[in-house]
Order: C-alpha cells, then sequence, then structure tokens
C-alpha cells in the first residue's frame, strides 16, 4: 500500500473530528466546526499550504518560526502557517499534536452562545 502525502493525511485527519463541514475560502480546502474554521490547505508556490489556530502551542510555533522561516510563520492572533513539500513534510507527531489543538480551540470558539443585541427601550413621544 502506498503511503499517503502528509496534506491528504492531515484532510483525512481533520474530516474525522465530530461535527466538521469541509468547504473553500479563497481556493483553499477548509475544515470547520461549530461554523469556525480550524484548518486550511491548499497550494502555495509550488509547496503545500496549511494555516492552523493555535493556542497553548502558540509560544512553541512561535519558537519554531524564528528557527525556521521559510516553513513556518506563526502570528500573535494564534493562526500558524505551514509550507511543507511532499519530499520535507513537517514531523507527523507535531502537525497532528496542532491539528488537534486546532479543533478543540475552534470547537470550543463555535460552541460559545451568540450574544443578544441589547434591545432598545421604546420611549414614547409626548
Amino acid at each position: 500500500m502506498a503511503k499517503k502525502d502528509t496534506l491528504t493525511a492531515m484532510g483525512e485527519r481533520a474530516a474525522g473530528y465530530p461535527g466538521v463541514d469541509e468547504g473553500t475560502a479563497c481556493t483553499q480546502a477548509s475544515f470547520k466546526v461549530g461554523g469556525k474554521a480550524f484548518l486550511f490547505t491548499g497550494q502555495q508556490g509550488g509547496r503545500h499550504k496549511v494555516m492552523l489556530k493555535l493556542k497553548e502551542s502558540l509560544d512553541e510555533a512561535m519558537e519554531l518560526a524564528a528557527e525556521q522561516p521559510e516553513t513556518i510563520s506563526a502570528g500573535k492572533g494564534g493562526w500558524v502557517t505551514l509550507r511543507f513539500t511532499d519530499e520535507d513534510p513537517p514531523p507527523a507527531k507535531l502537525w497532528r499534536r496542532w491539528l488537534d489543538e486546532s479543533y478543540a480551540v475552534m470547537e470550543a470558539a463555535g460552541a460559545k452562545p451568540k450574544k443578544k443585541a441589547a434591545k432598545k427601550k421604546a420611549t414614547k413621544r409626548r
């Protein structure tokens, strides 16, 4: 049996979480839970591009981004981008952990009840 490429494995893992909807956003595949995207995958410049939302592992991602700016970028808002080829993918243990975290972060964000708009008091005109 042929080994799956990393991008396919990521998509299959993401699609396997409970309550996930698959779609596209800006020409990239997107995976959402509770209406919140937790994974974007696509191609850019001849490489695979993956974006995940991190919280607990964000400091780790920022450190790796400083060491490997050509393959990892991380923003303070929590979005982390990985760029890689089939020949040089990120370590499976790392991307699986980050993908699990991204799903959990956005599942929690999507589960929050929506705030109701404040009702304006009706004032009587005299």
